[in-house]
């Protein structure tokens, strides 16, 4: 697990809101080429390895998104202050108070500042706890000098600048692991420990296996662009929801059975649960009723593969999100048991 939380710890500081992720996908190459692996960036800016298994006939897909929520600068009003918007799918409420950087396409330099709402201050409006949260009242002060949209103009930014979050990485001397971008930093850091692994053991898949760092997750089309024709088996490896009617936790790995584009393949769903069943991995079957993955962008992209889903189990999923190492275990357990397993029956 060491390796793992090492990666996981690497990602999360990497600044990666969807559509600015070279800098994700440079560190990527990097290292799997340190590995000794061959690295494609595809044409969206993700990055594919393939492993060539025994049988090279049939193909799986393991896919992991790197890209996550943030920003972008939607005006520059007329107090110097930012107005926002969304990259990804959360609620205002979910940012209110963190720490960020806009990032200047002009300069290339980076401004710090935090996001508030605009009816902050308790001593000056009657409404500031209960105001709405929208784009039209969210804003980002500046850690400038600035008064007025022409003296923030001066710094460089303009409309259309990426905002990114503060991820906040903290491991507990009890195990648990609290962060921003859990999803999908953790999925990517067990990928990366499994490549790392099955090299230095020189372990050969059974199958050629394809992972997929997709940049593109968090607005819906992530890496189904590039599926290879021999693909009959795909895994998303993403988050497990968790909350009201909810078995997932934090100390297992989630099994996904449907989500909110219906039902995963039922076949390969059992696969997985013998699987977990054999090796005596710790697991919960849920549903999450307002998501979806790349694996399932997959089935809407017409791709003819038998699909799955698993993750750690992640609370407070696209806000300040924590798990514990017991989930990113079981998780990279079952990643590591269906790689080395047969085809789906």
């Amino acid at each position: 697990m060491k390796e793992t939380i090492n990666y996981l710890k690497k990602l999360t500081s990497i600044v990666s809101p969807t559509g600015y992720t070279k800098e994700i996908g440079d560190y990527l190459v990097e290292e799997v080429e340190k590995l000794g692996y061959k690295a494609v960036r595809a044409n969206k800016g993700g990055v594919n390895i393939t492993v060539e298994g025994k049988d090279n006939t049939k193909h799986r897909v393991v896919t992991a998104h790197v890209d996550t929520l943030g920003a972008m600068v939607r005006a520059i009003k007329d107090d110097g202050r930012l107005k926002l918007a969304k990259v990804g799918g959360f609620p205002w409420n979910m940012i209110e108070g963190e720490n960020c950087e806009v990032h200047i396409a002009s300069n290339g330099k980076k401004v710090s500042g935090t996001i508030l709402v605009h009816q902050t201050s308790t001593h000056v409006y009657k409404d500031a706890g209960t105001v709405e949260r929208t784009e039209d009242n969210m804003e980002v002060r500046l850690d400038e000098k600035v008064t007025n949209a022409e003296e923030t103009r001066a710094l460089g930014i303009d409309v259309g600048d990426f905002i990114s979050f503060d991820p906040r990485t903290i491991i507990t001397e009890t195990g648990f692991i609290k962060s921003r971008f859990l999803d999908d930093k953790v999925s990517a850091a067990i990928l990366l420990d499994l490549l790392r692994k099955y090299k230095e053991a020189n372990i050969q898949l059974p199958y050629t296996t394809h992972f997929m760092f997709s940049c593109f997750e968090e607005v819906g089309h992530g890496a189904n662009s590039s599926i290879p024709k021999e693909t009959v088996e795909y895994l998303a490896v993403d988050m497990g929801a968790m909350g009201d009617d909810q078995q997932t936790d934090e100390y297992t790995v989630s099994i996904c059975v449907k989500d909110a584009t219906g039902p995963y393949h039922y076949e390969f769903r059992q696969h997985l649960v013998k699987l977990a069943n054999e090796k005596e991995i710790p697991y919960k079957l849920d549903i999450y009723p307002y998501y979806g993955s790349d694996a399932s962008a997959a089935m809407s992209a017409g791709a003819e593969v038998k699909h799955a889903l698993l993750g750690a189990g992640i609370e407070s999923s696209h806000s300040y999100e924590r798990t514990h190492l017991d989930s990113v275990e079981a998780t990279h357990r079952m990643v590591d048991a269906y790689l080395q397993s047969d085809l789906v029956k």
